[in-house]
């Protein structure tokens, strides 16, 4: 561990206050991920046969390395598990390890851009969700990262509107939760939140 890293408690076991409540989602014996929402998820994809649920987001082999690339340093490979393609043009989200936590739909989120960039998006998985209702692409590069307006080019698609109405009905029946009206606030949360750390400990590697 570098000094940076150790300068952050990278794996205290703290959890932020702000985690979401898992008493409403049941563990699944799914072989998607070990994550239950994710497992939830991936059912939903699976019957809408592949159409986007939100503009651009798919997910991916859980844990498989994607962001190898940037740095093959082993603390900052296994620092990140990408789960989904998070816009058409080749970015992922992946969880970033904050601490050694069981439960990982409550770390923070990550976005790695495929033109380069890597900057916290979310909270926690239910942010993300939460981000994906409002159907807007995720644009990302060194600088910045947010939600741009939507286009709704991927509607266009027989079969895509139904698709997203079906997420943000399976988001409402599965966690009570509803769009957002500006899924960038939650961008803000998590960089005031952890948006410091996260800067200090990646430092060293890219």
């Amino acid at each position: 561990m570098t000094n940076a890293a150790a300068g952050t408690g990278m794996f205290s076991r703290t959890i932020s206050p702000l985690s979401p409540s898992r008493s409403d989602v049941a563990p699944m014996d799914s072989a998607f991920s070990p994550v239950p929402e994710l497992n939830l998820l991936s059912e939903l994809q699976e019957r809408l046969g592949g159409e986007f649920i939100s503009d651009g987001f798919e997910l991916t082999d859980f844990g498989e390395p994607q962001h190898d690339s940037w740095s093959d340093a082993e603390e900052f490979v296994e620092a990140f598990l990408p789960f989904a393609q998070a816009n058409g043009s080749g970015s992922f989200y992946a969880f970033w390890r904050v601490d050694d936590r069981a439960d990982l739909a409550t770390l923070p989120i990550a976005a790695f851009g495929d033109e380069g960039g890597i900057h916290l998006t979310a909270r926690h998985l239910r942010d993300l969700l939460c981000q994906l209702a409002s159907d807007r692409p995720l644009s990302i590069d060194w600088d910045d990262v947010h939600f741009a307006e939507y286009e709704g080019y991927h509607r266009k698609r027989e079969g895509a509107p139904q698709a997203h109405q079906s997420y943000v009905a399976w988001l409402k029946q599965h966690f009570g939760l509803a769009p957002v009206s500006d899924p960038n606030d939650l961008i803000k949360a998590a960089q005031d939140e952890f948006g410091a750390r996260f800067e200090t400990w990646i430092r060293p590697f890219i």
